[in-house]
């Protein structure tokens, strides 16, 4: 077996999924000692689909994880350092949701914060590819608002991901591995050699985290696993030669899943950053009667094929399959809410007879 492919992603991805296996059973025993889960019974929030007390702090578990992989293979330079410091701050932000569930806005705030840690460790995007004619270089200024820009969406739409059991460390953890192997491709080239890493250590880490994610699950990511694994993506994707079509093509469902959820909330007249029961795992819930652990492999099976399409696809294939991402989970959403339209109505008219 390739030397390389054994030190890059194999031995880095195997060490952070045993951490993971240990400090996910610390964190479970952690939060049922001090009586801290997340009771239907009690938040009664819509957008739930969990139906008996389970804690969250998955953030916990995974920021451990990582931050003993990358401890042990990698050097802690100054962008090293960043993320990690960012990592931290957003699993403590993790921890006060599970408790406090602040204001949504309070969260943005501390997203930008953290994404601004990164920026200021040297972590850029200083050009972005035209997919119909060569690179464009970024101004300092501009860099830094694009970057910030990237960082927060990514981080705010995987967290909206996490709907069910299993759903966001699978996602999660095939993506890293895109990455992870997309970086080992340019492994003659050493800078790519801490990106492979640093991938296969996320990937890990989420796949030891989804053990006990996985239906029944006995822990959720929280507010905390949800950012950080959608953080560490949007920073794997930039430091992958600014691979963001890459990444735009792997997570396409959850990023236009949010697109059209944003739009959605705003022309209803609401925030959106307040949760609802309008995302796509939602409604294929809730329309097609599919159970927890068939949407989460359904999802994984999408983000999968997707992930093979990016390897393998030029920018602009990758902007075409964006493109037709946002035309059929579209048509998928106005198909879905049709039907539970046409459900509803139909549930109505039954009771009015009886």
């Amino acid at each position: 077996m390739n030397f390389d492919l054994i030190n890059l992603i194999l031995i880095p991805l195997i060490i952070a999924f045993v951490i993971s296996i240990f400090s996910t059973k610390l964190v479970i025993w952690l939060y049922r000692q001090l009586n801290w889960f997340e009771d239907p019974a009690v938040t009664k929030r819509i957008k739930d689909t969990h139906t008996y007390p389970v804690p969250r702090g998955g953030g916990i578990a995974v920021f451990i994880a990582i931050f003993i992989g990358v401890s042990i293979f990698l050097p802690l330079d100054l962008p090293i350092k960043g993320i990690l410091l960012a990592s931290l701050i957003l699993t403590i932000l993790g921890v006060i949701d599970d408790r406090l569930n602040p204001s949504p806005y309070l969260r943005l705030l501390v997203l930008v914060a953290a994404a601004g840690v990164v920026i200021a460790s040297g972590i850029s995007i200083k050009f972005v590819t035209n997919p119909f004619s060569g690179t464009i270089n970024l101004s300092t200024t501009l860099a830094i608002m694009v970057t910030l820009a990237w960082i927060v969406s990514l981080t705010i739409v995987t967290d909206w991901v996490k709907g069910f059991d299993g759903q966001l460390p699978g996602i999660v953890a095939i993506s890293a591995i895109t990455i992870a192997v997309l970086a080992f491709r340019y492994s003659a080239d050493i800078t790519q050699w801490p990106v492979a890493i640093l991938a296969s250590i996320t990937a890990g880490a989420y796949l030891g985290f989804l053990i006990f994610n996985f239906y029944p699950q006995k822990i959720m990511p929280g507010f905390g696993g949800g950012t950080l694994a959608g953080f560490l993506l949007a920073i794997l994707a930039i430091l992958s030669t600014t691979k963001i079509l890459t990444a735009m093509v792997v997570l396409g469902v959850p990023i236009v899943d949010a697109f059209y959820t944003i739009i959605r909330r705003i022309s209803q007249g609401r925030s959106p950053f307040w949760g609802d029961r309008t995302h796509l795992h939602h409604r294929i819930l809730d329309s097609w009667g599919w159970s927890k652990p068939k949407t989460a492999i359904f999802y994984w099976l999408i983000t999968a094929f997707l992930g093979l399409l990016a390897l393998n696809l030029n920018s602009q294939q990758k902007l075409y399959t964006i493109v037709m991402l946002v035309i059929v989970i579209g048509a998928l959403l106005l198909w879905l809410n049709f039907f539970s339209i046409l459900f509803a109505r139909f549930d109505r008219a039954k009771r009015s007879k009886t």
